[in-house]
């Protein structure tokens, strides 16, 4: 996976599709996230508090200026550390890698790493703080660990007896998608820690509601928590319709619409058989590798005729990774149809006419496996692959509970 005012900016770049019903929103609202209502609100929820900010990159207002300055200047608001999560707080940090502690340049914060040696803040951490802000856009996907750094923060909270606030912020695949299966504990891991479907439909406050409310934190323990919610925002969004700009969430995410491809081949990636792109300037957006042939493999997943995609015939060389400096046959995704395509269904059909086409390249096999189903928060996928499932048999044995989860989380919805 992978402030504005000092971190820089990026402005959102949309990858050229072709369609009659693009990927690509015009704005339909100005919304405002909870950054910008509280300050809206004059600081009022944290009013005579010291306070400490889990942020990164994507921690800005409306108008590009960080979260960390904006408290940091806020008036009756002591800013005292900030608290950083995978890739760290200036999100420079590749996929999984170490983030070591710091100081903030500007401020001279303390900037403690929740991705290093501890993915939960300690007592040593939050000593003299009274609330604990989280302010990140997250990518409304399960093995994205942000959530899993804002649970284990809300676990923190719980036991310093400290306030939780969350910022909110919109969720970029919309509010009303799920898609995949409820967790199973069994492959609990920080790229899968909540109990919820892969795709689950919730923006970061509306599901710390749901952990707090659910017990879900150790020990059912649970936090003082406080939501700042956004302005403007429906949950039928997309998040280029809400006018609100990109900040890359991630080295690898770097435009909005790159978070609906995460989903649509970043399971398949973890497998390191079938390149999805990172490593070259489309991350997410392909799948390929040396032995593919790119208009046969194109042909194959284009007679399935999933609805809302369409696979393009490409070769691409990667510049890092798996296939450093390599020619890769396979395709690219384009995605024509957000609202009617089923965003993990395209990975399971490469997968399965991969296996058809290129039985003696085996997906499965290698220690990459064990990542594969912490991926997919079961082993269920990869064995039913082994057994030669058909993808559309998958797909349904994978999405069993999330209807019943679209139902449980309503008591939690605040939009």
């Amino acid at each position: 996976m992978k402030h504005a005012a000092r971190f820089g900016m990026t402005v959102m770049v949309v990858t050229t599709l072709f369609a009659a019903t693009p990927v690509v929103g015009e704005p339909r609202s100005s919304v405002l996230t909870g950054i910008d209502v509280l300050e809206q609100d004059g600081f009022k929820a944290l009013q005579g508090k010291r306070v400490g900010l889990v942020t990164n990159p994507t921690g800005i207002t409306r108008d590009f200026r960080s979260t960390v300055d904006v408290l940091f200047k806020a008036p009756n608001v002591k800013l005292l550390a900030l608290f950083g999560p995978e890739h760290g707080i200036r999100g420079n940090v590749t996929a999984g890698g170490h983030v070591a502690h710091s100081t903030d340049p500007v401020t001279g914060l303390p900037e403690y790493s929740l991705h290093g040696a501890t993915h939960k803040p300690t007592p040593e951490m939050l000593k003299d703080i009274d609330a604990l802000v989280y302010d990140i856009q997250d990518n409304g996907c399960r093995s994205y660990t942000y959530i899993s750094t804002m649970a284990k923060a809300m676990e923190a909270a719980a036991e310093q007896n400290i306030e939780f606030v969350v910022l909110d912020r919109p969720n970029p695949l919309t509010g009303n998608r799920v898609e995949g299966n409820i967790l199973d504990p069994k492959f609990r891991s920080f790229i899968g820690l909540l109990e919820v479907p892969y795709v689950y439909g919730l923006t970061c406050g509306e599901l710390a509601r749901m952990i707090n409310g659910e017990g879900w934190l150790a020990n059912g323990v649970k936090c003082k928590l406080t939501v700042i919610p956004m302005k403007g925002w429906q949950r039928d969004m997309w998040f280029d319709q809400t006018g609100l700009p990109w900040v890359p969430a991630s080295p690898h995410v770097p435009h909005a619409d790159t978070a609906l491809f995460y989903v649509a081949t970043g399971i398949m990636g973890e497998l390191h058989v079938i390149s999805e792109g990172v490593g070259y300037p489309m991350p997410f957006e392909l799948a390929g590798a040396p032995w593919i042939d790119a208009a046969k493999f194109a042909a194959e997943l284009n007679a399935r005729k999933l609805p809302g995609v369409v696979f393009r015939p490409m070769t691409f060389r990667p510049y890092y990774g798996p296939y450093e400096k390599q020619d890769c046959g396979g395709v690219q995704v384009h995605i024509l149809d957000r609202d009617a395509l089923t965003l993990v269904a395209v990975q399971f059909h490469v997968m399965d006419v991969h296996q058809r086409l290129y039985p003696d390249k085996k997906l499965f096999g290698s220690k990459r496996d064990g990542m594969f189903d912490k991926a997919c928060g079961t082993d269920q996928v990869r064995m039913m692959f082994q057994e030669g499932r058909p993808a559309d048999d998958i797909l349904n044995a994978w999405n069993t509970g999330a209807k019943d989860f679209a139902t449980t989380r309503g008591k939690y919805l605040m939009y």
